[in-house]
């Protein structure tokens, strides 16, 4: 009998044991549209017109599993030119508790935190909070807690409670879910950065910083303008010109997006590849689809976009009206 009993309690643990890895490997996601809402009404209601909207989008993008670890703060640094620009409160806090929004992980481990200064005083000492699901003992890219990369920029510890960030600093947020809706205020910096946020560098321009698909060329892309005016030239011959390139751009762009009618998340793909896949955000991870939704309702779907001062196109979220006026308006140019 008492090998019997013996028997089952060897049996009931080894069962645990064979469970326990499944949660680790969950995809912790969430609708990445969401998280600029309320920045790009605030934006609209202040005055900023037509930048709202394609700054919010690229924003948002770099929410995705495949952004660099850098990326999601340089966005909100854009956003935070345009903030202080209109000097409105609310599109500063909310520029700020974006910087602090948990970030996509394909594997429930903890995203990588940036290692460098933002450019404006107002993000210093900001980072983002973990997802709850996401273990706090292993980091993207194989790392560990105490590697480069796994303790906020300017800290000389781990994080305490782990997962933690200024907005919500009783420890990681739940699942899915937007800091944003979840906080009033952005809280306050746990670091203060000798130098940080002096505008050391120029801003980038938002469309230097978007999912851009390369033109279909050996010849490389020349990257998008300065955010400054260039000094007066003259005029580019019809080759090169503004309309030459964006007659092309235009025709990738409704390229990509009839190849993107006939994909499926069971279509093969390269890694880091990136796409739309009914009317969602797709980027390919061990070789096969993930989606991540536009938006929570439908008015915005995932397209591909003509690039408006240099070559190539962009994947992003956009209303399908606005798509087609941008993508006929290239087109119109006929090349000359």
């Amino acid at each position: 009998m008492l090998q019997f009993y013996t028997l089952l309690l060897s049996l009931s643990v080894a069962g645990s044991v064979i469970a326990a890895p499944t949660h680790l490997n969950k995809r912790i996601a969430q609708v990445i549209s969401d998280s600029t809402t309320k920045w790009e009404a605030a934006c609209d209601r202040d005055g900023g017109g037509q930048q709202c909207n394609p700054i919010a989008v690229n924003a948002f993008g770099t929410l995705l599993a495949a952004a660099g670890p850098c990326d999601q703060q340089d966005h909100a640094d854009i956003m935070m030119d345009l903030s202080k620009k209109l000097n409105s409160p609310d599109m500063i806090k909310f520029a700020q508790i974006f910087a602090q929004q948990p970030r996509n992980t394909p594997d429930s481990v903890s995203v990588q935190y940036c290692q460098k200064a933002p450019r404006n005083q107002e993000l210093s000492g900001l980072f983002q909070c973990q997802f709850q699901g996401a273990d706090p003992t292993r980091f993207t890219g194989g790392l560990k807690v105490g590697d480069q990369g796994t303790i906020p920029f300017g800290q000389a510890s781990i994080l305490n409670p782990a997962g933690s960030c200024p907005a919500h600093p009783s420890g990681p947020i739940a699942d899915g879910t937007q800091l944003v809706d979840q906080v009033s205020s952005p809280g306050v910096p746990s670091i203060a950065n000798p130098g940080n946020g002096k505008d050391q560098n120029p801003p980038p321009t938002s469309s230097s910083l978007t999912l851009s698909v390369p033109a279909p060329s050996a010849v490389p892309s020349p990257p998008p303008p300065a955010a400054s005016p260039p000094a007066p030239s003259q005029s580019p011959s019809p080759s090169t010109g503004s309309k030459g390139f964006a007659f092309q751009n235009g025709q990738d762009a409704q390229a990509l997006n009839q190849k993107f009618q006939t994909l499926t998340v069971d279509s093969p793909c390269n890694d880091g590849e990136e796409a739309c896949v009914n009317g969602d955000f797709a980027q390919c991870e061990g070789g096969k689809f993930v989606t991540t939704p536009c938006s929570s309702s439908s008015s915005l779907k995932c397209v591909a976009l003509p690039l408006v001062n240099s070559r190539g196109t962009s994947i992003t979220c956009d209303t399908q009206s606005d798509a087609d006026a941008r993508i006929a308006e290239a087109l119109a140019s006929g090349g000359q």
